[in-house]
């Protein structure tokens, strides 16, 4: 029939566009309880986690969800972009980590997804979307019936008929568009007073916000496919950015700048980032010789090792140890040194450096794991013990599909088979592997007491039926 392929054509392209703005959302629908982030490149690191807890951690309390409640997880992309997806996570690109230039900059962002957590953004969106999509739906049967009616009368009139129905396809798919995205603004100028109200009230400035808001205006005017995501998902407005600006300007803290230690902490961020994250040229240039900053001379010794070539690691570990002398009590330049060692085969030697990291950052669950994985190296009955104290420890504050990993190593080379096919149905369930996590746990389950915590957890596996 005329026109048939065409409405089909039209719903298809608009639910693509209505679920466009929750598509990550979306995705992260089906995922368990306990697996974090799936899909997503999540990267995980002791230092940046721990300043980036800093960071937010006053900003929720002042939304009225701290005490571990939201997570801020790190997104391996270099483009700017910030967003939530739930209620219980901030998800922030190292792209933003690296072009933000000060702390407040990235607090400014963390207020401001906070806003939309707070503000149950997510949630009313999705419904309104699923609303929306029945409406759409509607409107292009009426218009496909009207356009068939049409094409079947023939003549004037019919053709009269067709042109109504093909109007009104269009009509309802514009009005629902128009409503989605006048909520979209909505919900973004709230998400900003609410932000710059959790600012205030941890007497810091709203400067970093608006810095970066103005920053990105500019890239309205460019295509869609140049722009940063931020962008496209936070949409901007005239009279919203002067809104903001009048705000952040009536703050008593308008001028307060970070703290130079934070603001060292963040230097220090952005060099770990280049170091590890960019090619050795690019850091090279980035932080050139002549630069004696110890940001600079930490991107150097990152990036000094990933050059490689004869000699490398020796010269990374001469400019790690340089630091340390001068900063004995700062817990990741051992980190550095001893991932450094592990990356080439020296687990062994790494092992000192964990303990002294650990010492001074007592802690960190990341940690743990790291130190876990150079024990097992050894070989030694009393490492593998340790190592399993360390992993069974880190992973009641913090899943790690690495540290369920390592865990099942360990008990497979104690020879407690059940115990290790339990840990290995955990990775993979963290992981979002449900197939394969259930042919672990269903190995486990028979051969594990009845009753005990991995009998339990095996069982909740066994049993789990993924979302549709």
């Amino acid at each position: 029939m005329p026109g048939t392929s065409k409405a089909v054509s039209t719903v298809t392209s608009l639910r693509r566009a209505l679920v466009g703005f929750c598509t990550l959302a979306a995705s992260m629908a089906s995922i368990p309880a306990n697996v974090h982030a799936q899909g997503l490149p999540i990267i995980r690191d002791a230092e940046i986690e721990a300043l980036l807890q800093d960071y937010a951690r006053p900003i929720f309390n002042a939304a009225g969800f701290g005490g571990g409640r939201v997570t801020v997880r790190i997104v391996n992309n270099d483009s700017f972009n910030a967003f939530v997806l739930d209620g219980a996570n901030v998800f922030v690109h190292t792209g933003t980590l690296m072009q933000a230039k000060t702390p407040n900059e990235v607090i400014g962002v963390i207020a401001h997804e906070s806003g939309h957590i707070a503000g149950g953004h997510m949630a009313a969106l999705r419904s309104r979307i699923a609303k929306d999509q029945t409406r759409v739906l509607l409107a292009q049967v009426l218009g496909l019936g009207a356009m068939v009616a049409g094409g079947l009368s023939g003549g004037t009139n019919g053709r009269e008929t067709a042109q109504g129905g093909q109007a009104l396809m269009q009509g309802g798919t514009n009005i629902v568009m128009k409503g989605l995205l006048a909520e979209r603004r909505s919900q973004e100028s709230a998400a900003d007073q609410a932000g710059l109200k959790y600012l205030t009230a941890t007497k810091q400035s709203g400067r970093g916000m608006l810095d970066t808001f103005e920053r990105f205006k500019q890239q309205e005017y460019l295509s869609a496919d140049m722009q940063d995501p931020f962008v496209r998902s936070h949409p901007l407005s005239v009279e919203r950015l002067a809104r903001l600006s009048a705000l952040v300007a009536a703050s008593p803290y308008v001028n307060r700048k970070d703290p130079p230690s934070l603001q060292l902490r963040h230097d220090l961020m952005r060099a770990k980032l280049s170091g590890y994250l960019e090619a050795p040229d690019t850091v090279f240039n980035r932080y050139p010789a002549s630069d004696k900053s110890l940001p600079a001379r930490y991107a150097r010794a990152i990036a000094t090792y990933f050059k490689g070539g004869p000699g490398a690691l020796k010269s990374a570990i001469q400019q790690i140890e340089g630091m340390i002398r001068e900063n004995p009590d700062y817990p990741y330049f051992y980190e550095l040194e001893s991932d450094l060692m592990m990356r080439s085969g020296k687990l062994k030697q790494a092992v000192p450096d964990l303990r002294q990291a650990l010492k001074l950052a007592p802690a960190s669950p990341l940690i743990e794991v790291e130190l876990a994985s150079a024990l097992q190296g050894s070989g030694d009955k009393d490492d593998l013990k340790e190592s399993i104290d360390l992993l069974r420890k880190s992973l009641i504050v913090d899943e790690n599909g690495k540290a369920y990993r390592l865990l099942a190593n360990a008990y497979y080379k104690q020879g407690k088979g059940p115990q290790a096919d339990a840990m290995t149905a955990q990775a993979y369930f963290y992981e979002g592997n449900v197939k394969q996590a259930q042919i672990f746990a269903k190995r486990a389950h028979a051969r594990l007491r009845a009753g005990s915590p991995e009998w339990l957890k095996n069982d909740d596996i066994i049993n789990y039926k993924p979302q549709t």
